[in-house]
């Protein structure tokens, strides 16, 4: 399903939204929630990386199984393959850092939007989620670097 798009291998499509979109989301969720006056300017911004991100993450993970498949049936050396299973195992870590910041985002937007109805909760629980956010924003661009940093190393290390 998600093997090969237009003769390439779909992961190292999707890798590259995922090495985007991640920080972008640490990025400004974690701006919605340390400066209230952009909140309605960055409100909807949040909401739709919070959503389609996650989703990003998903698909790079099983773009990457494949391609892994498909590197073991054409015989790589068990060295490359061994560092391949690295890079996969820090894909899985950083599809769940991200699902978390994306749940807290979503949580922010809740409690602080005037479009839900919430119940009014004390200034210290939303910073307190924003503190959340922020720390989940800082590991989440620490899990894509490593993970980038991992797939990159497995590729361009064995090619020269």
């Amino acid at each position: 399903m998600f093997k090969e798009f237009n003769g390439l291998p779909s992961h190292v499509l999707v890798v590259h939204a995922v090495v985007v979109f991640v920080p972008l989301l640490a990025l400004l969720a974690s701006a919605y929630g340390l400066v209230p006056r952009w909140r309605p300017r960055l409100d909807w911004a949040v909401a739709i990386l919070a959503v389609v991100t996650p989703v990003l993450a998903w698909v790079a993970t099983e773009t990457g199984e494949e391609f892994q498949a498909a590197l073991k049936a054409k015989g790589y050396s068990p060295e490359l393959l061994a560092k391949i299973q690295e890079h996969s195992e820090l894909g899985d870590i950083l599809l769940w850092w991200t699902l978390a910041l994306a749940v807290a985002a979503l949580l922010l937007l809740a409690v602080t939007s005037d479009r839900v109805r919430t119940p009014k909760l004390p200034t210290w629980a939303t910073w307190v989620l924003t503190g959340v956010v922020v720390v989940l924003s800082v590991l989440s661009c620490i899990s894509v670097y490593l993970t980038g940093d991992s797939g990159a190393a497995s590729v361009w290390t064995n090619t020269f």
